[in-house]
């Protein structure tokens, strides 16, 4: 409440003084969200806030129907999806289908947040791996942080329920060190955690920070995927983009991109690459996709094919910065001659159109240097 009066004076005080200045929404000194793995308000920030002007600009097309729904003041405060008489409390607290947005009861409309969508920007993990996590801290405050996985039989295609979460948390920590902050984009606390185990496919990492010193609670929604990503966030501006294909699809729609993961196999032997899959555009009949290839942490790469089964009626239309061939419902990708060779620990890109329903995931995904 304070916060707030000191705002009203502040923008009193311009007016009163006759300034003509045209006042940007701004933060308030308030709280804190996740940023590894990121939480959709935060990778929504950073995909739409406009570098040049700073005015809330999504490209993302989740990201678009959250501000179409809740406006861009919620984005302005990506850290404050709170409850402040929150006291910890999960299940016959905060609704089912409104997880996200921490229930209606907050300072700000998230509920866009807990729109059913397959294509909010998504964090690339490896189930049973260790991970650095961090949690923004715009403003410090003792307490502790949970994170809950969703169940293997979640999926994005409903708003998250709680019984869609696996019933204790695989990670949690007790005031944990910050670095840098409060009162930044980039202060955060964090903690070293293992991902959990046997986790395979598009999922939702769900995050509660209760404070110990009042009742106040924060909420957040992260989507990921188990493909063997460490990390790469794909669907935000500034992510991971291929370049467009010679020709357009005759009838797409504006834009309704998704970031559905593909479905990994066994891990790949060593000194073998990987390959993560994503719808990164979806319209009546049709998607495109973009395939990123990764050369092993210890090794180069001189050449790679990449295949993949379809799960439903889906065609291969048109490949760039790959050969692509179909036989049935396979389909093989192999490199160009420009684009084979990939530095230990890197990675290439190549795109494609696809006919058909975008898939959720595709099957049996692998990628070989023989």
């Amino acid at each position: 409440m304070r916060r707030r009066k000191l705002l009203a004076y502040a923008v009193a005080g311009l007016l009163a003084a006759g300034l003509g200045a045209i006042v940007m929404p701004v933060a308030a000194s308030a709280h804190g969200a996740m940023m590894v793995p990121g939480s959709r308000t935060f990778l929504c920030y950073k995909d739409g806030r406009n570098p040049t002007t700073g005015a809330i600009e999504p490209t993302n097309a989740a990201c678009a129907a959250a501000v179409a729904q809740g406006g861009t003041t919620p984005l302005y405060n990506w850290f404050a999806v709170l409850r402040s008489d929150g006291a910890g409390r999960m299940s016959g607290f905060i609704p089912d289908g409104q997880l996200c947005s921490g229930g209606t009861g907050g300072p700000y409309n998230f509920t866009g947040f807990n729109l059913a969508r397959s294509d909010w920007p998504v964090t690339h993990l490896t189930s049973g791996a260790s991970m650095r996590f961090t949690y923004n801290d715009w403003a410090k405050h003792p307490g502790t942080f949970s994170l809950y996985i969703t169940k293997d039989s979640w999926s994005p295609t409903r708003a998250l329920a709680w019984s869609d979460l696996e019933s204790t948390p695989f990670s949690q920590v007790t005031n944990p060190p910050a670095d840098g902050g409060p009162g930044a984009d980039d202060g955060h606390y964090w903690w070293d955690g293992r991902l959990p185990s046997g986790k395979s496919g598009r999922h939702l990492i769900y995050s509660v920070w209760s404070r110990s010193d009042s009742t106040e609670t924060f909420y957040g929604c992260s989507d990921v995927t188990f493909d063997g990503g460490n990390g790469e966030v794909t669907g935000i501006r500034g992510g991971t983009t291929t370049t467009p294909p010679p020709s357009s699809p005759s009838n797409p729609p504006p834009s309704s991109p998704s970031n559905p993961p593909s479905s990994p196999g066994n891990p790949p032997p060593a000194g073998d690459c990987t390959a993560m899959f994503n719808i990164s555009q979806a319209w009546s009949g049709g998607f495109q996709a973009e395939v990123m290839v990764h050369a092993p942490s210890n090794a180069s790469i001189g050449k790679w094919t990449v295949t993949w089964t379809w799960p439903g009626a889906q065609s291969l239309a048109q490949a760039w910065n790959a050969t692509a061939t179909s036989s049935g419902s396979l389909v093989t990708a192999k490199n160009v001659n420009w684009n084979g060779t990939v530095a230990a620990g890197q990675y290439t890109t190549f795109g494609l159109l696809g006919s058909g329903t975008a898939p959720p995931s595709v099957n049996n995904l692998s990628c070989s240097t023989a």
